[in-house]
């Protein structure tokens, strides 16, 4: 997903590899994303941001 992307509940984000299983992030509202918190290849923890969402 991009900046200024249009996103809906249940549209997949991006796919995060944990101990070799692909997990699958989906969206939970509607709105447009405004920023990007981590760059591709980047660890990331449980329960961390990973974009910044405008609600619709």
């Amino acid at each position: 997903m991009k900046v200024g992307d249009a996103i809906r509940p249940g549209k997949v984000l991006c796919i995060i590899e944990s101990m070799k299983l692909m997990n699958e992030i989906e969206a939970e509202l509607a709105g447009t994303i405004v920023k990007r918190l981590v760059e591709d290849g980047q660890p990331v923890e449980y329960g961390e941001t990973l974009y910044l969402v405008k609600p619709d």
